[in-house]
């Protein structure tokens, strides 16, 4: 009787809730590591944080929607994807931070330099490109890199929104 008590708060709105809670707090934990270890975060450590946030919004607003619907399916569909695709940047961080030595690292200018100075198309052409900066390993934790940790939390996330698809 608790188990199925305790695994309820895992599913419905509730569960969307958590979803929500839990990517914002993801951003959150890495503004903290960010900041205590001061560390200047690289475009794509910034574009996996817009990631978790587009992800949470997802998991907001399908908290809303009645279940067994059209549009149920379609943002399930849209959180998998939104998790897939940070799971893609991190990769390429990952990548980059693996092969630092046969790379030649340039991050490139810093993201506000890029809105200020930079056509849109010009400025996702320079976040796309993500090296120099991106590839140094600057903090671990268990030996896990932060895009590995990333890589990691995208992977649950998406599962975790399957989960709620099925128990919704």
């Amino acid at each position: 009787m608790m188990k199925k008590s305790f695994l309820q708060y895992f599913s419905g709105k509730s569960g969307y809730l958590i979803g929500f809670a839990a990517c914002f707090a993801t951003v959150v934990l890495a503004l903290v590591i960010q900041t205590l270890y001061k560390l200047e975060p690289c475009p794509l450590c910034i574009t996996q944080r817009m990631f978790f946030m587009g992800l949470g919004m997802l998991f907001l607003i399908g908290a809303f929607i009645k279940p067994a619907t059209l549009l149920q399916k379609i943002f399930t569909g849209l959180q998998v994807l939104t998790a897939l695709g940070g799971a893609g940047w991190a990769i390429r961080h990952w990548y980059l931070q693996a092969n630092k030595e046969s790379i030649i690292a340039d991050c490139g200018v810093g993201f506000d330099y890029m809105f200020e100075n930079f056509p849109l198309k010009k400025m996702f052409k320079l976040i796309f490109k993500g090296t120099g900066d991106c590839a140094a390993i600057d903090w671990t934790f268990l030996g896990l890199t932060l895009p590995q940790l990333a890589l990691i939390s995208f992977t649950l996330f998406g599962v975790y929104a399957i989960y709620l698809f099925k128990t919704k």
